[in-house]
C-alpha cells in the first residue's frame, strides 16, 4: 500500500469517527454486549477495520520484538462464522477510535463476554441458548485445566487461551461440515505448542488416516485428550481418562481389557496397573505388525519389561485382549470357559434344586408333625460331642479366611459396581488388596494343609483297622449313591427320608469340594502370583486360562458356601435360624439321632455311646457360638448379596 493510499485511509478514518457515530442507527449485537461491559461509547462499524485488516496485499505488521504478525481477516470467512454478526470492537474492547494504538490494545476476554450473556437467559431456558451452554460447560472445563494455568516462565499468561487453539475469526456454526474440518484441523492446531508430539503423531497409524486419508473418524488429540478439561498426563485421573477414551473407539478391545487385572484395577480408580498407552504407545501408536510398534514381535518382550523385570520371551505371549467367547482366535481360553461356565451351571442347578425340593418336604412334614425335633433347648437337653477343639479352630479359620479372599477378589471381578470402589478405597487401595488377599490365601492354603496332615497322621494310626469305604471315612460309597436316590424319593413323598451314618452325602461333597477348590484356585492363585517364574517355562497364555479359572471357581465356591452350605447348616426349618454345633462341637442329642441315626445305633449297641455325651453347653459359650455363627452368617450372606449385584449388572 502506498503513502499516499494511507494518508487517505485515515483521512476516511478519521471522518469516520466524526460522522460514523450519527449515521449509525443501530448497534450490532457485539456492540451492544460491550456498551452493557463498558459503557457506552462511539460505534466502529467493522467495514472500516476491515480497510486495513482485509487488505490481500497488506496482511502482515511488524511486532516490537521484530517478529511478523499476521493482521489480515477474510471477511467472507467472518460474516460466516458465529461471529459474523459480533462487532470488531466487541471483542476489541479499548478499541475506540481509528488508528488505534499499536500493538493492538487488549481485548475483552471470550469467558467474560461469554459468561455476560449467559447471565442474561440462563434463568429464562430457551432451546436456542443450548448451544450457550454447552460453551459456558466447555469454559467451566478449560478454567480447571492445565490450559489455563499460569505458564511457568511468565505467569502473566496462560499455558494456552481459547484463540490460541481457536481462529476466533473463523470459528463456524454446529454442523457435520465444521464438525469434519476441526477433527481433521486438529493435530496442526495442537501442534503449534506440541511439536514433538505432533510429529510422533502424523507418523503414527492415526495421524496417517488423518493427513493421507482424510478420515475423520481416526483419533485425533481431543478424543484422546478431550477438548477443555485437559490435565496433564503424569496425574492419575488424566490417565485414567485417556484409557476411558481409547474405547469409545475400540469397543472389543476395551471389553477384553477390562476383563483383565489391569483393567480392573483402571475401572477402580487407579493407574498403578498397565494400560492402553503403556503397551501401544501415546502419539506414536503403529499396527502391531508394524517393526516399529510396541506390540511387533521383535518388541513385545521389551514392552512387557518396561513393567515387568527379567521376564522371559514365554511372558510376552500373554493375551492381553483374549476373549473367551472367540474359538477361532483363542481355542484353549475358550475351552476353558466353556468347562467352568458348565460347571457352574450343572452343580448350581443341581444342588439349589436340592435345596428347593427339601425345603418343601421339610415343612410340608412338619405340617404333619413328621421327623420334626422340638424341644432341643431345654435345661435337660443332653449333648453329644461331635467335633474336637482343634477341627472347630480349623473350621473357624478357613470360614474367616474363605471369606476375606472372597471379598478381596470380587472387588477386582466386579470392578465395576460403586460397593466395589467403595471397599477397595477402604481396605487402602488394590496394592494393599493384594496384600490382603495373598495373605488370605497363605493362611488358607496353609489350614488346608494342616488339616490334610492331621487327617493323614489319623488314618496311619489307625491303618490296622481303618476302612476306606468304611462308615468312619470321608470317601463316597454306594451307601451314598442309595441315599442321593433315596433323598430324593423322599422329596416327593415316595419314601421315608433315609436314614444317615456319620457322614450324609452333602457333607463329604461339601469336604470333598475345597480339595477341588484348592487345587484349581490355589495353582492357579500361584502362576499369577509368580508371573515372572511361570513364565520360564509356560507359555504366556497360561496367564488367561489361569485369571479365567481363578476368578470362575471362587464364585462358584462363594455362592456355593454361602446359598447351598448355609442351607443345609443353618436355614433348613429344623436347624433354622442357625446351628452351633460346628464352634461348641457339639449337638442336641436327639438332633444327632435324628440326623444320624445308622451311628447313632451302633454307638447305643456297643455300649460307646455315654463316652461322646456332655453336659449342656454352658451360657457363656453359647452365646460366644451364636454371636460368632450370626458374625459369619451375616457376612456370608452380605458377601452373596454383592456377588449376586456384581454378577447381574456386569457390562
Amino acid at each position: 500500500m502506498t503513502w499516499n493510499a494511507r494518508m487517505l485511509l485515515a483521512a476516511l478514518a478519521w471522518a469516520g469517527l466524526v460522522f460514523g457515530s450519527a449515521a449509525a442507527s443501530e448497534t450490532s449485537v457485539g456492540q451492544a454486549i460491550d456498551q452493557s461491559a463498558t459503557g457506552v461509547r462511539p460505534a466502529i462499524e467493522n467495514s472500516r477495520c476491515l480497510r486495513c485488516h482485509g487488505d490481500h496485499e497488506d496482511k502482515f505488521t511488524l511486532r516490537p520484538d521484530g517478529s511478523q504478525q499476521n493482521i489480515f481477516i477474510e471477511n467472507s470467512v467472518l460474516e460466516l462464522s458465529v461471529h459474523g454478526k459480533v462487532a470488531c470492537t466487541g471483542c476489541h474492547s479499548d478499541v475506540v477510535k481509528l488508528p488505534h494504538a499499536k500493538p493492538l490494545a487488549k481485548s475483552i476476554s471470550c469467558v467474560s463476554c461469554h459468561k455476560q450473556e449467559w447471565d442474561k437467559v440462563k434463568d429464562a431456558p430457551d432451546p436456542k441458548h443450548e448451544r450457550l451452554g454447552l460453551v459456558m460447560r466447555q469454559t467451566e472445563d478449560y478454567l480447571h485445566s492445565a490450559h489455563a494455568k499460569p505458564r511457568g516462565q511468565d505467569q502473566s499468561r496462560v499455558n494456552a487461551s481459547c484463540y490460541d487453539c481457536h481462529d476466533a475469526h473463523a470459528i463456524g456454526a454446529p454442523g457435520e461440515a465444521q464438525r469434519v474440518l476441526h477433527r481433521l484441523k486438529n493435530p496442526e492446531v495442537c501442534g503449534r505448542c506440541h511439536e514433538k508430539e505432533k510429529t510422533d503423531y502424523l507418523a503414527s497409524v492415526h495421524g496417517k488416516a488423518i493427513t493421507e486419508k482424510k478420515d475423520d473418524k481416526s483419533a485425533v488429540c481431543s478424543d484422546c485428550h478431550t477438548m477443555h478439561a485437559i490435565g496433564s498426563p503424569k496425574n492419575d485421573p488424566v490417565k485414567l481418562a485417556i484409557t476411558q477414551n481409547c474405547g469409545d473407539c475400540h469397543k472389543e478391545a476395551q471389553k477384553t481389557y477390562l476383563a483383565s487385572y489391569h483393567g480392573q484395577v483402571n475401572r477402580l480408580g487407579y493407574a498403578n496397573t498397565a494400560k492402553c498407552f503403556d503397551c501401544h504407545g501415546g502419539h506414536s501408536i503403529q499396527k502391531s505388525d508394524d517393526s516399529t510398534s510396541r506390540l511387533h514381535a521383535d518388541n513385545r518382550l521389551k514392552t512387557c519389561e518396561t513393567c515387568h523385570k527379567n521376564v522371559t520371551p514365554g511372558f510376552a505371549s500373554f493375551q492381553a485382549h483374549g476373549n473367551p467367547q472367540d474359538p477361532k482366535k483363542y481355542p484353549a481360553l475358550y475351552w476353558a470357559n466353556l468347562f467352568m461356565q458348565t460347571l457352574i451351571i450343572s452343580v448350581m442347578a443341581f444342588f439349589w434344586g436340592h435345596v428347593l425340593l427339601w425345603l418343601y418336604r421339610e415343612l410340608m412334614d412338619r405340617r404333619k408333625g413328621i421327623g420334626y425335633v422340638e424341644n432341643l433347648d431345654q435345661p435337660e437337653t443332653v449333648y453329644f460331642r461331635r467335633y474336637s477343639a482343634t477341627w472347630r479352630w480349623i473350621h473357624l479359620l478357613f470360614a474367616v479366611a474363605t471369606m476375606v479372599l472372597a471379598l478381596t477378589g470380587t472387588t477386582l471381578l466386579f470392578s465395576h459396581t460403586d460397593w466395589a470402589k467403595n471397599i477397595i478405597a477402604f481396605i487402602g487401595g488394590p496394592k494393599v488388596e493384594a496384600i490382603v488377599h495373598r495373605t488370605a490365601a497363605t493362611i488358607w492354603i496353609s489350614i488346608f494343609l494342616i488339616h490334610l496332615a492331621i487327617a493323614c497322621t489319623n488314618i496311619w494310626r489307625n491303618r490296622k483297622t481303618f476302612k476306606w469305604f468304611g462308615y468312619s471315612s470321608m470317601l463316597p460309597n454306594m451307601k451314598d449313591v442309595h441315599d442321593v436316590l433315596n433323598m430324593f424319593r423322599w422329596f416327593f413323598g415316595l419314601g421315608p427320608r433315609p436314614e444317615f451314618d456319620r457322614w450324609t452325602y452333602w457333607q463329604k461333597f461339601d469336604y470333598w469340594a475345597p480339595f477341588w477348590g484348592a487345587a484349581i484356585i490355589g495353582i492357579s492363585g500361584m502362576v499369577l502370583f509368580l508371573p515372572t517364574l511361570t513364565a520360564s517355562f509356560l507359555p504366556g497364555w497360561v496367564f488367561n486360562i489361569a485369571t479365567l479359572v481363578h476368578a470362575e471357581e471362587a464364585l462358584l465356591a462363594t455362592v456355593f458356601l454361602n446359598t447351598v452350605h448355609f442351607f443345609n447348616v443353618h436355614f433348613r426349618p429344623s436347624r433354622f435360624p442357625m446351628s452351633t454345633t460346628i464352634f461348641t462341637g457339639a449337638i442336641p442329642l436327639d438332633e444327632f439321632k435324628h440326623d444320624h441315626r445308622i451311628e447313632y445305633e451302633r454307638l447305643k449297641a456297643s455300649g460307646e455311646l455315654e463316652k461322646h455325651l456332655v453336659k449342656r453347653i454352658s451360657r457363656r459359650v453359647d452365646m460366644a457360638s451364636t454371636f460368632a455363627a450370626s458374625v459369619l452368617i451375616v457376612a456370608g450372606l452380605t458377601l452373596l448379596t454383592l456377588v449376586l449385584i456384581g454378577r447381574v449388572t456386569m457390562p
